[in-house]
């Protein structure tokens, strides 16, 4: 039977892949799963923010370990597994620097959950996105013509241009690049001292 330094050894990456993904599972403790975690290279450069969630699966296939954790325990088959807060790859990953992947999640992420035309923060299942210019009136898909918005001023603004519906956007919409992601973790970083050593220097 093994030792329980042995789960807890497992379960903080340092003897990867010997505990299967599998066996992490939610246990009323379902909103630690969505907290923000900092991913740094191999190199310990902040490349990225994902779900608590995401960040267990890879420490615990053996990509990634643990770094700081958040003080919160995620109850598994057998155990308490510490919740991350920042994880390090554990192999050096080149990162291209052109712009992140066109996505929702990654449009939320940019605008920080914010709607953007009235400023209000919001869950994401609580906001949609709005074209800028409508598509109705020959308005693309893209980091510039979309923006993060609650359903309200959605629906407020409907077909028209902003300024038709005396609506106003808080910023300029822009691709989401590396100096827009290390901005917006150094703001999300604020609030979570365990971040600063990694993003402010």
């Amino acid at each position: 039977m093994p030792h329980r330094a042995e789960y807890e050894a497992r379960a903080t990456g340092r003897h990867p892949g010997l505990f299967p993904p599998a066996a992490v599972h939610r246990d009323g403790d379902g909103h630690a799963l969505h907290a923000p975690v900092l991913v740094l290279n191999a190199s310990y450069e902040p490349i990225n923010v994902c779900a608590a969630r995401r960040a267990l699966v890879l420490v615990l296939k053996g990509v990634a370990m643990t770094e700081e954790e958040n003080g919160h325990f995620l109850h598994a088959a057998r155990l308490a597994i510490r919740v991350p807060s920042v994880i390090r790859l554990l192999e050096y990953r080149r990162i291209p620097h052109q712009s992140r992947a066109l996505s929702r999640k990654n449009i939320l992420l940019r605008d920080r959950n914010t709607c953007q035309y009235c400023g209000e923060v919001l869950s994401s299942s609580e906001l949609t996105l709005d074209h800028v210019i409508p598509r109705s009136r020959g308005g693309s898909s893209t980091w510039e013509n979309l923006v993060a918005c609650c359903h309200p001023c959605n629906r407020r603004k409907g077909n028209q241009f902003a300024a038709e519906a005396s609506m106003k956007l808080l910023r300029e919409p822009r691709a989401f690049n590396l100096h827009t992601s290390r901005h917006i973790m150094r703001l999300m970083g604020r609030s979570d001292d365990k971040w600063r050593k990694y993003l402010f220097y």
